[in-house]
């Protein structure tokens, strides 16, 4: 599939929008996400702490599992957050890699901060050497 600078901005104003929502009490690090489906559905997600660090969720695993509630497939991934030391945030690999068994190694990732700079890749750029995804029929 052939991601589009719309569609890019599209999920990237999404994610934007979904930071404002973060429930983010323990770390003071609001996250928001957003998924853009095949189809150009949007699918926002959240960060989601908990007391008992375990329990929390980040916004981009909410965003990719709630697509997955929806039957739909991924084709960009973006993620809102104050930078790290001064660089875009990207996704930790727990969401990378669940990225990766929703979608593939081409699937668009973008980094955005609360300013609206942002910055974008592939998945297979920020995991190049991630595990083969399994898919239905593969032999073990």
């Amino acid at each position: 599939m052939t991601v589009t600078p719309e569609m890019i901005a599209d999920a990237a104003a999404a994610a934007v929008r979904a930071r404002q929502h973060a429930y983010a009490p323990y770390s003071d690090f609001p996250m928001g996400a957003a998924v853009m489906t095949e189809d150009g559905s949007i699918v926002p997600g959240v960060l989601i702490e908990n007391v008992s660090l375990g329990l929390a969720m980040c916004a981009e695993r909410v965003a990719l599992f709630t697509s997955v509630t929806q039957q739909k497939r991924p084709a960009v991934l973006a993620l809102c957050s104050r930078r790290t030391d001064d660089n875009f945030t990207f996704p930790c690999g727990a969401c990378l890699q669940v990225a990766l068994e929703l979608s593939d190694q081409d699937l668009t990732v973008v980094a955005i901060d609360p300013d609206g700079a942002q910055t974008h890749t592939t998945l297979g750029d920020l995991l190049p050497k991630g595990p083969k995804r399994h898919t239905p029929g593969d032999s073990d």
